[in-house]
């Protein structure tokens, strides 16, 4: 390929068509990739620069079309859209499937006593926590206070749905009891999320034109957005803790799991991280990650202030976040 790119190619959208589930899901498969957090700052800081140079009309001798989007990629990877700050390692999307097979794995391994339920909810609302902050949509700070009632809420309706759940189980099949901790992580999310992002909903976010120009801020537009995003996180959560327990309760039966019962955080884990390499980046595709609404659908008063200053705009866009 010639080192003579041309300038504009728009690296501000993915190299994909997003406005197809199949190319969002090719977005998705590169950016939760696992491998990117392996990258050193080194590899960060010069991905970032190849991107920034790119936007001024700098390109660097010899680099290649493919380099290029490989640099977007790896920038992607790391810095929040719209603040443009790096994000915390652990709460970027390429951390998603170690970290929540990991997590996930164990909750639904160690599900029968209340302190494993205690610690293991504890520690998934924690990670929760981290990724709902990091992936935020918009560039509204949030409030220590804020995170607080969020990370607090969560757990302990994390905790009592678990705990909830698990003395209703003791009276039905030890198969049911292990989609308790299903259970506890979708109640979760629809605490935890919201809460989260509660500011957006509050003080709305960034809307803009469909050529980026900032229209205003919409509370209405950041309820689709959080909405979008809980639905996508509990199907996200769906295939990694309802297709292992059906296959464990399975293996539990078997003589080399009574042999060896040490095995079966291992084996959960990795059937966890099976579901979750596929069904991270199918469900982070099932919305477009630049969603859009109507302008009637806005506030009126962002309606009356659109129509006055942009009067032929008919749809904005924004950022849902992760």
């Amino acid at each position: 390929m010639s080192a003579d790119i041309p300038l504009n190619i728009n690296i501000k959208e993915p190299r994909w068509d997003q406005s197809t589930f199949s190319g969002r899901a090719n977005h998705f498969f590169t950016v939760t990739d696992p491998r990117n957090i392996l990258l050193s700052d080194a590899k960060l800081e010069n991905a970032r620069k190849i991107v920034h140079d790119y936007r001024l009309g700098i390109v660097a001798p010899g680099l290649t079309e493919d380099e290029l989007w490989r640099a977007k990629y790896i920038y992607d990877s790391a810095f929040h859209p719209d603040t443009g700050e790096k994000m915390v390692l652990i709460g970027r999307m390429s951390a998603q499937v170690p970290m929540n097979m990991t997590i996930t794995g164990c909750m639904m391994t160690f599900y029968r006593t209340t302190p494993a339920v205690l610690f293991w909810q504890w520690i998934n609302q924690s990670f929760n926590a981290v990724v709902n902050y990091t992936n935020r949509s918009g560039d509204a700070p949030i409030t220590v206070s804020q995170l607080g009632t969020a990370y607090v809420s969560a757990t302990t309706g994390a905790v009592a749905t678990a705990l909830g759940l698990n003395a209703l189980a003791k009276r039905v099949s030890p198969l049911i009891g292990r989609f308790v901790p299903f259970a506890a992580v979708a109640s979760a999310n629809c605490i935890n999320i919201p809460l989260m992002r509660q500011r957006e909903i509050k003080c709305g976010i960034p809307v803009t034109d469909e050529d980026g120009n900032r229209v205003g801020e919409s509370s209405k537009a950041a309820q689709q957005a959080i909405t979008q995003v809980v639905i996508s996180r509990i199907l996200m959560a769906a295939p990694g803790m309802a297709i292992p327990p059906f296959i464990m309760n399975t293996l539990e039966k078997r003589a080399f799991l009574k042999r060896y019962p040490w095995l079966s955080a291992p084996i959960q884990v990795g059937l966890v991280g099976v579901c979750l390499v596929f069904a991270t980046p199918l469900c982070c595709a099932l919305f477009p990650q630049k969603s859009s609404m109507a302008v009637s659908r806005l506030e009126p008063a962002l309606q009356a202030q659109i129509r006055e200053n942009s009067p032929g705009l008919e749809r904005v866009y924004f950022n849902k976040g992760l």
